[in-house]
């Protein structure tokens, strides 16, 4: 099914070198090693195998995508993998995916902190927006200079419930941002199900890619659990990503 267009054929393009004349030259046995080489390479590295059936490079990494630490949002480099691998499943609809988000715990639980002190932040300019009679589209949209990055920090800070810095007479101490935005991190609590829901998410992510950008249709990409200890298994590869298997 890997080899087979949307017209069911295997159209194999391949150079062949030699000499007609040669008697010792044999088409046969060369053309068979060919097809021996993309069965094997179908069996053992598929993903590799339609990188280059898209016009990708042979080495091309297709079978999973990464994400900066605490986020869902698609990379450029996601986004073009994807637009890759797509273009290959197109023209092979009896091919089926499988998607299973994960999570590198550590650097995925400060990641989120620092994405939610990033999200209030930004709810406080909405709110202001609002009052003013302006409208907001998406939230996460909103651009914030300096300026208004620290006023609207000032205010998250001064709601969060946790204990702050106080002088000597008892008032809450005026602080810096730096030295705010560490107290906020720090009493920020990601629980295992904010991972569980940011794994989720990121698989959400790249079906809504495969789906409306690259065109596949929704029955042939499924949402999967990760499989305990699969994480971290490719080389070099953060455990913040989604994996990809071809069904």
């Amino acid at each position: 099914k890997l080899l087979q267009n949307s017209r069911g054929e295997i159209d194999l393009n391949f150079p062949i070198g030699g000499t007609l004349d040669d008697p010792k030259f044999r088409l046969g046995p060369i053309i068979w090693q060919v097809v021996v080489n993309l069965i094997t390479r179908a069996v053992t590295a598929p993903f590799s195998l339609l990188a280059s059936l898209a016009g990708g490079g042979s080495g091309e990494e297709l079978s999973y995508v990464e994400f900066e630490p605490g986020r869902a949002t698609l990379t450029e480099t996601a986004q073009k993998r994807l637009a890759t691998l797509g273009k290959a499943l197109g023209d092979r609809p009896s091919l089926r995916l499988e998607l299973s988000g994960g999570v590198d715990v550590a650097s995925d639980r400060d990641g989120a902190r620092q994405v939610q002190l990033e999200q209030a932040v930004r709810a406080q300019k909405a709110r202001e927006l609002a009052r003013k009679g302006e409208s907001v589209a998406a939230v996460d949209a909103l651009k914030l200079d300096p300026k208004e990055y620290e006023t609207y920090l000032r205010i998250v800070y001064k709601d969060a419930k946790f204990p702050k810095p106080r002088n000597a007479i008892g008032l809450q101490r005026d602080l810096p941002v730096p030295e705010m935005e560490t107290l906020i991190l720090t009493n920020t609590e990601i629980t295992n199900d904010d991972l569980r829901d940011l794994a989720l998410a990121r698989s959400r992510a790249v079906e809504s890619f495969l789906e409306k950008v690259a065109g596949l249709s929704p029955e042939r990409v499924f949402l999967v659990t990760q499989k305990p200890g699969s994480a971290g298994e490719k080389a070099k590869a953060s455990a913040a990503r989604v994996d990809m298997t071809i069904r």
